[in-house]
């Protein structure tokens, strides 16, 4: 019998997408507007949404908040921030100096990098919260590592593993929970992995090669995975305090973030598909999948494309906040900044990286639609 998958309306998929990036983008530039603010450099604009302005007013500190046509984000323009690399301008030494001195380019190196590095902070504060919150709600997840079952043709099995062998070790690092397995095995699929576990009381080691699976969900997506075919006895929730949540919130956060490292250096290097980056179209797509699926289920999606959003502003390529972070590196360590004109070369090829990889990547998310038969 074929497969038959959900299907999520246009409206819905429209809803969803502004519901994840508007707010998510608005407070990155939140986050750069308030440490801005905090080191008293004066903000020329703070809009909501991209276009044409539709309503605002101009605050007594001389900021004008607006909302924009285009509901697909937001930005600040700070006092002098009048070109790409933030550079000094002749517009720039004409102004007075009391005037001056409340722009962005007047402040120290340390606070510049502090505002700048503020919008992808605050993406990651957002997920802690998020992350945190559902522990508190329902509890820290644990699972003990012990098999109790497997899978059809499950690798783990053929290569020796029992019921009841309490999985110890991966590649030699300890591990001590059920979800440590997952998080070693779902993002390389066709590798070996070596498993240490205990047998009445002794301890023993087996290679089992990751079976890569192609998963499918309930929408049609579908997702190469790696599998060992090993069931556990079953999660448990354990109610934990606010610090205790928090902690298990920075630590999940970071788990996410390294399969993202994880995942680009195997689309880089040709160990998966370019097929599986995602642009604006799949983002809509996929929020709002999540959104039909309910109120929970698309607080936990927003997490994770926060954190996508702080990974991605980080990475050090010119026009994103990581580029800009790289230059004040490379100007604390030469005690000077780079020329005028290096910097605006840099930033127009990063400009360039950018617009190229989201026309890229749109157009994969475009191939991907069902009306092209895939």
């Amino acid at each position: 019998m074929p497969a038959v998958f959900e299907s999520v309306s246009p409206w819905m998929m429209v809803v969803g997408f502004l519901l994840v990036l508007g707010p998510l983008v608005t407070l990155h530039e939140l986050g750069h507007y308030l440490v801005g603010r905090l080191f008293g450099v004066k903000a020329e604009t703070f809009s909501v949404g991209f276009g044409k302005e539709l309503a605002g007013y101009t605050d007594k500190r001389g900021t004008r908040w607006k909302l924009s046509l285009l509901p697909l984000g937001g930005y600040v323009q700070f006092s002098g921030d009048m070109n790409p690399a933030s550079q000094p301008s002749e517009e720039w030494l004409a102004m007075p100096e009391e005037e001056r001195n409340r722009t962005f380019q007047a402040k120290p190196l340390w606070q510049r990098a502090l505002i700048v590095a503020a919008g992808p902070v605050t993406n990651l504060l957002i997920a802690v919260a998020i992350f945190a919150a559902f522990i508190m709600s329902f509890g820290l997840p644990t699972t003990p590592p012990v098999i109790q079952a497997f899978s059809e043709d499950s690798a783990a099995q053929a290569a020796g593993l029992e019921e009841g062998d309490r999985i110890v070790a991966l590649d030699g690092t300890p591990i001590k929970d059920f979800e440590a397995v997952s998080k070693r095995v779902l993002p390389f699929p066709g590798r070996s992995i070596t498993i240490t576990f205990e047998r009445d009381g002794q301890r023993q080691s087996l290679p089992v090669e990751i079976a890569s699976v192609e998963m499918v969900d309930r929408f049609g997506n579908e997702s190469r995975v790696g599998m060992v075919g090993i069931y556990s006895a079953g999660r448990e929730f354990v109610p934990v305090g606010p610090i205790t949540a928090v902690g298990a919130a920075f630590k999940q956060s970071y788990t996410v973030v390294g399969m993202m490292v994880t995942g680009l250096g195997q689309i880089i290097s040709g160990e998966r598909s370019v097929k599986e980056l995602g642009g604006p179209i799949k983002i809509a797509q996929y929020s709002g999948q999540q959104l039909s699926l309910g109120a929970l289920e698309f607080v936990n999606f927003v997490a994770f494309i926060s954190l996508n959003l702080a990974f991605i502003n980080l990475l050090p390529i010119p026009v994103l906040d990581g580029g800009h972070l790289a230059f004040y590196a490379a100007e604390a360590v030469r005690r000077k900044p780079a020329s005028p004109r290096s910097q605006e070369w840099a930033f127009r090829t990063g400009m360039a990286f950018v617009l190229a990889l989201m026309l890229f990547v749109t157009i994969i998310d475009i191939a991907s639609l069902p009306i092209f038969g895939s």
